[in-house]
C-alpha cells in the first residue's frame, strides 16, 4: 500500500529522508509524497542524500541529516 493512498489524512508536519540510491523506496515515490503534502498545505522538510541507499552510511550525510532533524524537531515540537 502506498502512503499516497492516505495522504489527505496527514495534517501534521512531516520530515522525509530519501537516499538517491534507495533500492526499497524509489526517489519518485518520496518526491510524489513531498509534492502531495505541499499541495495539501502540510509543512514538510525533505532531505535527499546523494550516494546513499536506504540508510545513512556516509558521515557527511549523517551530520547534515541529523542537523536537519534537530531543526525540524525544535521548530515543530519545541516551537523555537
Amino acid at each position: 500500500m502506498s502512503p499516497l493512498t492516505n495522504i489527505k489524512n496527514i495534517t501534521k508536519p512531516m520530515f522525509i529522508y530519501q537516499g538517491e540510491n534507495d533500492p526499497r523506496v524509489p526517489l519518485s515515490e518520496s518526491e510524489q509524497m513531498l509534492e502531495a503534502l505541499k499541495q495539501n498545505g502540510v509543512p514538510v522538510s525533505y532531505v535527499r542524500a546523494k550516494d546513499e541507499g536506504h540508510g545513512i552510511d556516509k558521515k557527511a550525510n549523517r551530520d547534515y541529516t541529523y542537523a536537519a532533524i534537530s531543526w525540524f524537531l525544535k521548530k515543530y515540537l519545541v516551537g523555537e
